[in-house]
């Protein structure tokens, strides 16, 4: 099964947090963003500058962390 949440900013995380208890349902938000520029990695550098103007983070790079996360966990 496949579990989406949307919602205020302030929910999402939680919530997401509270349904990924289990290796196999990772929570996919702003902390996995903030752990690839702190990490240092190349497509993290380009969120950093992103996330430093205010802007939001395009897809085609959170798809890019998204990848490089599943990479490094096979």
């Amino acid at each position: 099964m496949r579990l989406i949440l949307l919602g205020p900013p302030a929910r999402q995380g939680t919530s997401a947090a509270a349904g990924s208890q289990a290796p196999h349902r990772p929570a996919l938000d702003g902390e996995m963003l903030r752990a690839a520029v702190a990490a240092g990695t190349p497509i993290g550098l380009q969120a950093k500058d992103i996330m430093a103007s205010g802007a939001l983070v395009p897809d085609e790079i959170v798809v890019g962390i998204i990848s490089d996360r599943s990479t490094c966990r096979t």
